[in-house]
């Protein structure tokens, strides 16, 4: 399931970097929580609707967000959070919250998935330094099939049949260095093809794709 934020317009600047506070906004929301210590069955948007500046985002007719998630205690303490304090930053709150099921996907066809926020894989390395890939990495299709399967496996689902790649055909694909928390990290805007079930379908449309989908990359749309 996946609830649609309707956010009101700032007055003042949002950093082009918004995703820390985000996630603050959505660990507030939920309360107190372990879902940030684990495997991230759940993913969120960033802030969609912006008009860019040199200093960073205006949002004059608003934004939305959503929020994505396969588990319904996780989406209900988000809701009650919401209707206690809607406040997110920057003279921004949410003034209407809408709840979506996934749309009904084609068992074993090939879905191409747009982003929401740029998707993101990390591997770790013999010497035990981490690695990210980006879309233009041979390995990196593997890698993100590896993930769904894993994340498939922990949710209870079968993983047989799944299997994502990037969309190497899109023109306008980049690369982005965005930086977490102190930490930089390399991903990738490039929409993904998933092939799988509908229930498999539905799943990727909900958790997301690759890692740290649990602290903004890697929505889906």
């Amino acid at each position: 399931m996946r609830i649609y934020l309707q956010i009101t317009p700032n007055n003042e600047t949002v950093p082009f970097n918004h995703l820390p506070v985000l996630a603050g906004v959505l660990h507030k929301w939920l309360g107190p929580n372990e879902v940030h210590d684990g495997l991230s069955l759940y993913s969120f948007s960033w802030l969609q609707g912006a008009q860019s500046t040199p200093r960073g985002l205006r949002f004059p007719q608003g934004a939305t967000w959503f929020i994505s998630a396969i588990d319904g205690d996780f989406l209900s303490r988000s809701i009650h959070g919401i209707l206690a304090d809607p406040y997110l930053r920057w003279g921004m709150q949410v003034e209407q919250a809408t709840l979506e099921a996934p749309p009904a996907f084609t068992d074993q066809s090939e879905v191409r998935f747009l982003l929401a926020s740029p998707v993101f894989i990390k591997r770790k390395l013999p010497d035990g330094s981490d690695k990210h890939y980006l879309y233009t990495d041979s390995e990196s299709d593997d890698f993100l099939t590896e993930t769904l399967q894993h994340k498939l496996r922990v949710a209870g689902l079968t993983a047989e049949g799944a299997a994502a790649r990037f969309d190497h055909t899109y023109p306008k694909a980049k690369t982005q260095l965005l930086v977490y928390r102190g930490i930089e990290n390399k991903c990738s805007y490039c929409p993904v093809w998933v092939k799988g079930s509908g229930e498999q379908l539905a799943f990727v449309w909900t958790v997301g794709m690759g890692n740290s989908t649990g602290v903004g990359f890697g929505a889906l749309r």
